[in-house]
């Protein structure tokens, strides 16, 4: 009997998509749960975005945007698992089991943490850990129910993510030997560009540096991003480097493979600022015109995106329940 590889895939409702979002990791994880042999797993991350801030609107009003997104680019419901983390409690369940079986020593090594530790020595505080909430201490553990929940085999992530797949296998491999083969232990698939679009500044395209593109912005609004994008002051007529140039690297990830050798020539050829933003604009528009269409009107039916994360929830507690009533079992929570 043939077994379907199960994938999971999230996404933090802590921000707006933009389109890094979109070719770097929606867009992939879409094609790949349409393969046969796929089973895919997508959820709104909720509860990590209470590591990231307090504000209550911000995640309620992200949940329903990045729900919204994933649908307006085409996941079908009806073909994958679809849910929100915070409706499935088997998962924050298993996270206590689980942080019951970690080593605080594992948890210091987390890049986030270290990262905390680090700025507050810099700035020669008395306690490293000021500022540091057990949320963000525990992040790799709910991460790690988050996918050993479902026995995912595989997890597409970034590079600032590969860590946390890591430990998810420490875990549950210390589980497992402990205890008995109950947990998968995942692989991490790390795309060559995932998550890696340069943002309107010229650094990593991230929510925390506030320099994204939206994917559903209108065309008026895209045109002013596109055109603040950062650039040297090269003339017209000057070759242009294009490894250095966020204008083409972001054009890359949206252009045919003809149109990025037209490109290139042109860079060669010492293409104005100006001309390569109206090309860069040219062809984000053309992909996310119809994605924006389906949004607008999924902005206008809120009741039915409720309803699909609600199926959706329910079908990820069917896979979640088994795996969960062999975890207890073998932990001693069972009825005498």
């Amino acid at each position: 009997m043939t077994t379907n590889k199960r994938v999971l895939t999230g996404i933090t409702t802590s921000g707006t998509p933009h389109i890094g979002n979109l070719v770097g990791a929606v867009l992939p994880a879409i094609q790949s749960s349409s393969e046969p042999g796929i089973s895919s797993f997508f959820f709104l991350a909720d509860y990590h975005s209470l590591i990231k801030h307090q504000d209550a609107a911000l995640t309620h009003d992200s949940s329903f945007e990045i729900a919204a997104f994933w649908l307006a680019c085409g996941l079908d419901p009806n073909k994958v698992c679809f849910y929100r983390q915070s409706d499935v409690p088997q998962i924050t369940e298993l996270a206590w089991i689980l942080s019951c079986m970690t080593a605080k020593g594992l948890l210091n090594r987390a890049h986030a943490y270290k990262a905390a530790v680090a700025v507050n020595e810099e700035q020669q505080v008395n306690d490293p850990d000021k500022g540091v909430t057990m949320g963000l201490f525990n992040y790799p553990i709910l991460m790690s129910a988050d996918i050993l929940m479902f026995n995912a085999d595989e997890v597409p992530v970034g590079q600032d993510q590969k860590q946390h797949l890591e430990m998810t296998r420490d875990i549950a491999n210390r589980f497992n030997h402990h205890y008995g083969e109950i947990f998968t232990l995942p692989e991490a698939k790390i795309g060559e560009d995932t998550g890696v679009l340069p943002g309107i500044d010229g650094r990593k395209m991230s929510k925390s540096y506030d320099n994204t593109i939206p994917v559903f912005c209108e065309f008026n609004k895209l045109k002013k991003l596109v055109r603040k994008i950062k650039t040297n002051s090269l003339e017209p007529g000057v070759p242009k480097d294009i490894g250095s140039c966020s204008i083409f690297n972001i054009y890359k990830a949206f252009a045919s493979v003809e149109e990025v050798k037209e490109m290139k020539v042109l860079y060669q050829d010492g293409i104005s600022w100006g001309a390569a933003k109206d090309r860069l604009l040219s062809v984000i528009e053309r992909t996310v015109k119809p994605y924006r269409a389906v949004y607008a009107e999924l902005v206008e039916n809120r009741t039915d995106v409720e309803n699909i994360l609600k199926k959706g929830a329910q079908k990820a507690k069917d896979v979640a329940d088994p795996i969960l009533s062999k975890v207890r079992r073998a932990v001693g929570i069972k009825s005498f």
